[in-house]
């Protein structure tokens, strides 16, 4: 069955990016959030690796997610360590919530999954639509690692009650017109040396230059645009495999 954050890759996805791991995002976020008093909203909150340490910090976060593995895996560790956040199942592109917020974040890379110029528009007119007066939006990109058509790799991971996983990444298709790679995904799950489980996951991923997407912001009406590298406040971008962060603001 084709899927996108599917039981198997989700299951991956919670292994790498386990809760209480970080890679500078966490410890940035908080920072740059540290003296937001409303409310704080992270779309594609995925198994809750950011939204968990910022609500044990005092934060007051809320979140969603198109996957429904993913919301119940973000609900199971919220469980587990006594936090109840509003969650909800909601498309990034298109979204309507009841509150306003002080602030929305995207960590990550999540909104390059947007592979379509008009949805990521369209979600981040949302955004703005959603925030308070004065609402900032945190937002982190990358560029791809790599163009070339066909490319492959494959990993071998061990769950903890273990199974293993392997996972065939295939580079299908580079549109360099409409700036996304798309890959496909194929996990198979394994225990006792048989097959239990397969999953195909069709992986966009779209791509932006520093000013382009800054143009885009904008466009849209945000101001005061700071762009970052590697979790580096205001430290404009030098190399393509850095991390870019964008920070903006509803006047």
């Amino acid at each position: 069955m084709v899927s996108f954050y599917g039981q198997l890759s989700t299951e991956v996805y919670d292994i790498d990016k386990f809760i209480g791991r970080s890679f500078g995002d966490v410890e940035y976020y908080f920072e740059r959030l540290k003296g937001v008093k409303g409310r704080i909203l992270e779309p594609a909150v995925g198994n809750g690796r950011i939204l968990i340490p910022l609500m044990e910090k005092g934060l007051n976060v809320e979140g969603f997610d198109l996957s429904e593995d993913m919301l119940n895996l973000c609900e199971k560790h919220c469980a587990e360590r006594g936090l109840s956040p509003n969650l909800h199942k909601l498309n990034m592109s298109h979204f309507v919530l009841e509150h306003k917020y002080e602030a929305i974040i995207v960590p990550t890379g999540s909104f390059l999954l947007l592979h379509q110029r008009i949805d990521a528009v369209n979600a981040l007119s949302c955004f703005y639509d959603h925030l308070e007066v004065g609402g900032r939006i945190i937002i982190d990109t990358f560029l791809p690692t790599s163009f070339q058509k066909g490319y492959v790799s494959t990993r071998v991971i061990k769950t903890p009650e273990g199974d293993t996983i392997t996972l065939e990444e295939i580079l299908v298709d580079v549109d360099q017109i409409n700036q996304f790679t798309m890959t496909h995904h194929k996990y198979q799950k394994w225990r006792n040396s048989k097959l239990v489980d397969t999953e195909l996951e069709y992986f966009p991923l779209k791509w932006y230059g520093v000013e382009e997407f800054r143009s885009i912001l904008k466009e849209i009406g945000f101001e005061d645009i700071i762009i970052s590298s590697n979790y580096q406040y205001n430290t404009y971008p030098t190399d393509a495999a850095q991390i870019i962060t964008y920070e903006a603001v509803k006047r």
